[in-house]
């Protein structure tokens, strides 16, 4: 089943996004790899494709996982969480229409 992860970042968590961003880059394409991930992707601050230093707000991820506790550990392990970069991550299941 297909699960949105929504991260909603801390103020001003440029910096801290990237520093973590190689770790959770490579965690993206591993699923991107293994045929799960539909999209991924942040959230800039500002209407514009490169934020620059406004920055952003938050990530959206859609993948495939077995069930929503198995969404939810991988969410937990996000190294831009751990980092610090944000606030707090909501896992739901998602279902595709379109």
């Amino acid at each position: 089943m297909l699960y949105v992860i929504i991260g909603t970042d801390v103020e001003n968590s440029l910096t801290k996004r990237q520093q973590a961003r190689p770790d959770h880059l490579a965690r993206l394409q591993a699923l991107r790899d293994a045929g799960r991930l539909i999209i991924a992707g942040p959230f800039p601050a500002v209407d514009n494709d490169d934020p620059s230093v406004a920055g952003f707000t938050g990530s959206l991820i859609v993948a495939e996982f077995p069930d929503l506790e198995a969404a939810k550990t991988w969410a937990n392990a996000d190294p831009y969480l751990q980092a610090g970069v944000y606030a707090h991550v909501d896992v739901k299941p998602f279902k595709q229409v379109f």
